[in-house]
């Protein structure tokens, strides 16, 4: 299955079909600016779903990833390539 994905930056949360392995969840923390924002949305309930999550701008809610979060950094390089690096 294919979806097209999008940044969720109006909507904070955009669900995925994964075809038939659950959900997939992106969400896009660049517009919250309190924390109490983020608990209104139901967070722990897809964080603690079982399905995958992935979060633009996380340092908002740093403290509330759970142990198991693996952190993938992205930079672009002035030749317009872009480098990965994970941290588990």
């Amino acid at each position: 299955m294919t979806d097209n994905v999008t940044s969720p930056t109006f909507a904070i949360v955009n669900e995925y079909d994964a075809g038939g392995n659950g959900p997939i969840f992106h969400f896009d923390f660049y517009r919250i600016r309190k924390i109490e924002e983020v608990y209104d949305i139901g967070y722990e309930d897809y964080v603690y779903s079982g399905s995958y999550c992935f979060i633009e701008w996380p340092e908002l809610v740093e403290d509330l990833l759970p142990s198991d979060t693996v952190r993938v950094d992205m930079e672009e390089l002035p030749d317009g390539t872009r480098t990965f690096s994970m941290e588990v």
